[in-house]
C-alpha cells in the first residue's frame, strides 16, 4: 500500500497529539502527593480533612484544610496547590496534615 505525504501527516499530527494528551494526564498526577508517601505519611496527610484520624492527630481541628494553611502556595480556588512542606508536590485543597499552621 503506497502512502501519500498527506495521509503520512496526518497520522503523525494524530499521534503527536495523543502523546501530548497522556504527557498531560501523566503529569497531572504525577506532582500530586500520595497519602502512601513516606512523608506525607510522617505527618499524617490526609487528601480530605474529615478522614482524619483524631484519636491519632488531637491538634486538628473542623475547619483546618490545607486550603487555609498559611503552607499552602496554591490559590483559594485551587483543587491541589504547593506546600512548603512537600517540595515540588502539590497538596489536595481539602486536605490536612499535622503541620497545619494559620499563621
Amino acid at each position: 500500500m503506497k502512502t501519500s505525504r498527506r495521509h503520512f501527516l496526518l497520522l503523525s499530527m494524530s499521534a503527536g497529539s495523543a502523546l501530548m494528551l497522556t504527557r498531560a494526564a501523566f503529569a497531572d498526577t504525577a506532582n500530586k502527593l500520595s497519602e502512601t508517601d513516606p512523608k506525607a505519611q510522617a505527618v499524617g496527610y490526609k487528601e480530605d480533612a474529615s478522614k482524619v484520624d483524631k484519636a491519632k492527630f488531637p491538634g486538628y481541628a473542623s475547619g483546618q484544610t490545607c486550603a487555609n494553611c498559611s503552607l499552602f502556595q496554591g490559590k483559594a480556588n485551587d483543587a491541589y496547590g504547593g506546600c512548603t512542606l512537600f517540595g515540588d508536590k502539590e497538596v489536595a485543597a481539602p486536605g490536612w496534615c499535622s503541620s497545619y499552621s494559620n499563621m
